[in-house]
């Protein structure tokens, strides 16, 4: 490798290293005093580096909270998918996909909550980064009703991301609900979200 190679090679671990720091102290303060009382400049102390510094990693609060939960969800996602039955029923499959996000989401309610609220219309590099997660995800959630069609349990009209779509609203929906406190974690899983899955499986099988 050249001299230059190996400089920006350098670089790039260093930039790396420098967002996991500033990544693990955000995440341990929003843990200990809550999103409300974090600061950005408790952040930044907490990572050992210069409050300016931190805003080239993370453009405000709000964006080091889309820092913090891009990982957990990625995280959440792959294991998901990595589990995930490599048959049966697609209500079963969307189900597992779920409840391993609603399990990240249950280790701290009030953090998930904060991050659902802030969610909708964010911007900054982190929540931008978050949005292309789950762009990614509906893709892969489309991948499992293509999967149902070549079983013959969904209808060959029908289009994946749509139906992806209409499924992710479902479970947002049923999260908001949860995290808001308007229903248990359980209710909300098993009689929130099963049954409008059910809901929307029916309207999409053949006959």
């Amino acid at each position: 490798m050249s001299k230059v190679g190996r400089e920006g090679s350098l670089r790039g671990q260093k930039k790396q290293d420098r967002r996991e720091k500033i990544r693990q102290a955000a995440w341990n303060l929003f843990r200990e005093e809550g999103y409300e009382k974090t600061t950005t400049r408790a952040v930044a102390e907490r990572a050992g580096i210069a409050t300016g510094t931190l805003f080239l990693y993370a453009r405000d609060k709000q964006d080091l909270l889309f820092l913090v939960m891009h990982d957990r969800l990625e995280e959440a996602v792959e294991d998901a998918f990595d589990g995930l039955p490599r048959r049966g029923p697609l209500l079963e499959r969307w189900m597992h996909v779920f409840r391993r996000l609603f399990r990240m989401y249950s280790e701290y309610p009030a953090l998930g909550a904060a991050f659902v609220r802030l969610l909708p219309g964010a911007s900054g590099p982190n929540a931008e980064r978050v949005n292309a997660l789950t762009f990614a995800f509906l893709h892969r959630l489309a991948a499992l009703v293509r999967e149902a069609q070549e079983q013959g349990e969904v209808a060959p009209e029908v289009l994946p991301m749509q139906a992806a779509s209409n499924v992710f609203s479902l479970y947002f929906g049923a999260l908001l609900a949860w995290l808001s406190g308007m229903l248990p974690l359980e209710l909300a899983l098993e009689e929130h979200l099963r049954p409008a899955l059910v809901l929307q499986i029916r309207g999409l099988r053949i006959g």
